[in-house]
């Protein structure tokens, strides 16, 4: 379990420089919360890997999109960049997962997750939990794009700040319930079927 509260750890790292945003945004507009968040979100990254030591390659992918669209905001004046940002990165993050599902050996929340001694689940378990997220952040993607083109800036915003972050934590936390119920099966299924000295 101790891995699995690191995760959410870092899920709140990867909160601060939107809480940031979020408050620069209330106070001045969405072009100085945009300056703000191409600064805080590289910090962001900096700090998790001075704590954990590591830095998944999709984290990195993901703070290169937000540099990228950020400043396309910046240089153009124009908010459509920064809410395209959204529905570009759950989509990749989507299609990463399902890449690795059907196109390699390994899911990837196998290969992020599975290295870890106390995590033991069965292939299939890490299909279902992959999938489920490469439909959650579908779900997010499409979602973005009605609020973000149909609705009020506002909405946009506290959808983006909270309503994303709120329903990735949850469905962090239904995950963690998901590994830590079937790592038990799985360990009371290899304790039953080994062998008596």
């Amino acid at each position: 379990m101790y891995t699995l509260v690191l995760t959410v750890m870092k899920q709140i790292i990867d909160f601060i420089p939107l809480v940031i945003f979020f408050i620069v945004y209330k106070s001045y507009d969405v072009f100085y919360a945009s300056g703000v968040l191409l600064i805080t979100t590289p910090l962001a990254l900096f700090a998790t890997y001075v704590i954990y030591k590591k830095v998944e390659a999709v984290a990195k992918i993901a703070c290169i999109i937000v540099m990228f669209f950020t400043s396309l905001t910046l240089i153009f004046h124009s908010d459509i960049f920064i809410k395209w940002k959204v529905t570009i990165i759950y989509t990749l993050f989507a299609l990463i997962l399902l890449f690795s599902q059907f196109c390699t050996k390994k899911p990837l929340m196998q290969r992020i997750l599975g290295h870890h001694q106390e995590i033991k689940l069965l292939d299939s378990n890490w299909a279902k939990l992959n999938s489920a997220w490469a439909i959650f952040f579908t779900i997010c993607a499409v979602s973005n794009i009605y609020i973000a083109f149909w609705l009020p800036l506002d909405t946009w915003i506290n959808f983006k700040v909270f309503g994303l972050t709120t329903a990735t934590l949850l469905f962090t936390i239904l995950s963690i319930v998901y590994i830590y119920k079937n790592t038990s099966k799985k360990k009371a299924n290899e304790k039953k079927n080994k062998p008596s000295e």
